[in-house]
Formats: C-alpha cells, structure tokens, sequence
C-alpha cells in the first residue's frame, strides 16, 4: 500500500481507503444478520439446549476479541492484501457452511424442515458437534478483518484527516450492522425458521463480494517492518495480566459489558417466547447503535471537564436502570400494547435506550483511562489486549444467559403444552434481575477501584517527594 498511502492528501483519500471501507461494511452486513440470531439458529435448526448455543455463541465471540491483536502481527509478515483474501475466504467458507450444515443432517435423516423445522434425533446426535469448527473457522477469518481494516484505515490517512478517515470507517461499521440485523426480519416472516438458514447465504454472498473486490481492487501489499513479533505481542499479555491496576479495571468493566453483551444472548430468545413469534429482536439491537450515533458526541462534550473514571462510573450506574426496564414487561401484563407494540417488546427497546445511553459515557472514555494505566512507552502494546473486558464478558455473560434461559425462560418446544411452558416460564422476567445485580456490584466496585486508585497515586506522589526532598 505504499503508493497508495503516500498519495493521502488533506483533501482526500487513496482508492486503497475506500476499498477497505467497502469491503468493512460488507463484512460488518454478515457479521451482524449472522450474529443477532446465532443462538436461535443453534437452538432451533441443530438442536443445541439454551445452555450448550450460549457457550458456543459465547466462545465464538470471545474469540473475536483475544485474536486480533496475534492476527494483526501475522498480517504485518504477509501483507495486508493476503491477510483480507485470506480473512474473507475463510468468512465465505464458515457462512456457507452454516447454511449447508442443516441440509447435511437433513440428508441423514436427523432433521426434516419445511416452513417450520421439526426434528428427529438431532439433539442426540454427536454431529451436530462438528459446527464448531465451522465456527471457528469464521472466528479467524473475522479476527484478521478487525486486525487489518483499522490498520489500514491508519495508513491510509495523515494527521491531518485522521479523525474524519475514522469516522468514515465507524459511519460504514454502523451502517453495515444496521443492514445485516434489519434484513433478519424479512428472512424470517418470509421462510420461518428456513430463514435463519438462508440468511448464512446472505452473509456468505456479502463476503465473497468483498474478497472478490479486494482480489480486483486491492493491488498494494504491504509488510509493516515495525510490526511485533507474536512473542513480543504474548509477553505484553502476560505483561498486561501481571498488572493489578489493568486487571482489576478490566474485570469490573466486564460487569458492564456482561450486560451488553447478553443483547445478542438472551434478548432474542426471551422477546420471542415471551411476545410472540412476530417480534422484531434484530431491529430492537439497532436501536442500541443509533442512541450512541445520536448522543456520543453530546455526552462527550458534557462530560469533557470531568474525569475518565467519573464519566464511566455514571454510565456504569444507568446500566442497572436498564435492566430493570428490560424487566418491567412482565409488569404490564393486563396492558395490550405500549407504544403500539407488546410492552415486554416495548419495555426492551426502552431499556436498550437506557443501555446505548451508558455505553456513551463508558466507551469512549475507557480506552483512555486503560492507556494511561500502562506504562509509560508501551500504551500502544498494551491497548492491544484492552478488549480483555470483552473476551471475559463474551464467556461469562452468554454463559449465564444460557442458563437463566433454561431456568427462566425456556423453550416453549420442549413442552408438551402452551400451559406448562406459560407455568415454567412465569418468572422469566428475573433474568434482568440477575444482570441489574452484576451491574450494580460493578458500578459500586468502580467506585471503590477509583478512591483506592486515587489513594495509590497520592501515596506514590508523597514517596516521591520525600525521595527527592
């Protein structure tokens, strides 16, 4: 990309940019329409229990954020070029193989689906296991594009229009999320459960788009000579993990992201057993995106005088409220709609306002804080590993929405009757409970984490003087 890249001007940008804007969004379109539902396609089309689809979902996006930053230096040694044909051939492979798994088992005789899937034996056979490799699959391609995309957003711009190449690449992020969750819909009003299938088609035929455009367009390999080597990049983990201060921050974070997270976990399946097979879950996760697009900017600016810490503890604070309201549907039993939707539907695009709301406070200001727990010299290394909040809220919240599911909120398939689920699934609305707890110890633990922080560095301060007085 070096031609390309020097040609970055002011006024402008290299074709090289726009590309790997283009080929972001397409990626972001699959990643998302796939991602919204991925535990309702394990569930209903393999077979999995609520408990075994969150932990795969889980692993799988976990994953998605520890790799990375190793898939970022395997890119600098074989070019940026080979490293997207790579992530986007092996994105086609994993979507297409989710859409051509079913049709294996059907042809075994393990699953028969027509409008609506119905199963026979499927939950206990052993093959349905071998969709985890397909996931993995697609969990290292997509871990090269968050790698490489960025990167080459970075190089392809100067100091003078940094900032404007970067919210062009976040405006095509947000564009490409909002295209794949909003085309679930349609797929699943149109086919039934078959849609959750074909959908993997959609994201297959947007990544192939993409690496036939990078294979067409994208002429200009690059090795980055100042890259780190992996054994660098695992000594500055195991350098990032040593570090109480890093550590403790990024596990009390993770009570937040817990919360965030369960918006791909449990919310799909709890709006669609609780109000009904016409709810729209996918359109209810855009709302999440398009409060942050509407208020970063303001919350930001209000909350410029005040610290890292203070803005992030606020934000920690509301999210407790919006679990709350997420579980204030059941409370409006006798009500027929809020809003003209179902209020368990209503009150969850309510709390998912109150969600993107916190998010505003939280994210842009913690990058900031983590880098300046790092020493001195090495932030960039260390902000390598500052989605660790994310790996370790990926496990444990879609683990724990497996199992709130099943105790709470069960699948109404597994019972013989609507008045035996209706029976079991009366208390659903504790799930929220369970997450507004977490986030509450987190807000408070972010408290405590800052005046013992705050204590550390005055102490340090003292020594210092005495050393030097």
């Amino acid at each position: 990309m070096t031609n390309n890249t020097s040609s970055s001007t002011q006024q402008g940008f290299p074709k090289t940019f726009w590309i790997a804007n283009g080929v972001e969004l397409l990626e972001r379109a699959a990643y998302y329409g796939v991602f919204i539902v991925i535990t309702l396609y394990l569930s209903r089309i393999l077979g999995f229990t609520d408990v075994e689809a969150a932990w795969l979902a889980g692993s799988f996006s976990a994953g998605l954020y520890f790799l990375p930053t190793f898939s970022g230096a395997l890119a600098d040694k074989i070019g940026f070029r080979g490293a997207l044909l790579l992530a986007f051939g092996l994105l086609t492979i994993g979507y297409s193989g989710l859409a051509l798994f079913p049709a294996l088992l059907e042809g075994q005789g393990l699953v028969e689906y027509g409008k609506e899937a119905t199963y026979h034996g499927l939950k206990e056979a052993d093959i349905r296991w071998a969709i985890v490799p397909i996931l993995i699959v697609i969990m290292i391609g997509g871990s090269f594009i968050k790698a490489v995309i960025t990167a080459t957003v970075a190089k392809c711009t100067t100091t003078a229009n940094r900032a404007k190449g970067f919210s062009i690449f976040y405006m095509m992020v947000n564009i490409g999320a909002f295209s794949g969750k909003t085309v679930v819909k349609p797929l699943r009003e149109s086919m039934g459960d078959l849609g959750l299938i074909n959908l993997n088609y959609f994201a297959a035929s947007m990544t192939l788009i993409a690496f036939i455009s990078i294979f067409i367009f994208f002429k200009n390999a690059e090795t980055n000579s100042e890259g780190k080597s992996l054994a660098e990049i695992w000594s500055a983990l195991t350098r990032v993990l040593s570090n109480g201060r890093l550590i403790s921050l990024t596990v009390i974070i993770s009570g937040f992201w817990m919360v965030q997270h369960q918006l791909y976990a449990t919310m799909p399946k709890y709006v669609l057993r609780m109000a009904g097979e016409g709810s729209s879950p996918s359109w209810y996760a855009n709302v999440n995106p398009l409060v942050v697009f509407l208020s970063v900017s303001l919350v930001t600016a209000m909350m410029s005088k005040r610290s890292a810490l203070s803005s992030m503890t606020i934000g920690m604070f509301i999210m407790p409220v919006s679990a709350l309201l997420m579980a204030s549907g059941n409370m409006f039993a006798g009500t027929e709609t809020i809003l003209g939707m179902h209020p368990i539907a209503a009150m969850m695009i309510i709390g998912i306002v109150f969600q993107g709301l916190a998010e505003c406070f939280i994210s842009p200001r913690f990058l900031e804080y983590f880098s300046l727990q790092a020493p001195k010299g090495e932030e960039g290394l260390y902000l390598g590993f500052s989605h660790l909040h994310s790996f370790i809220s990926s496990l444990l919240g879609f683990g724990l929405s497996g199992y709130l599911l099943q105790a709470y909120c069960p699948d109404p398939r597994t019972f013989d009757t609507h008045v035996e689920w209706a029976a079991a699934a009366s208390h659903a609305h504790y799930i929220w409970y369970f997450f507004a707890a977490i986030a509450t110890v987190s807000a408070v633990s972010l408290i405590i984490y800052g005046v013992v922080i705050k204590r550390l560095d005055a102490n340090k301060t003292e020594e210092v003087e005495l050393a030097t007085a």
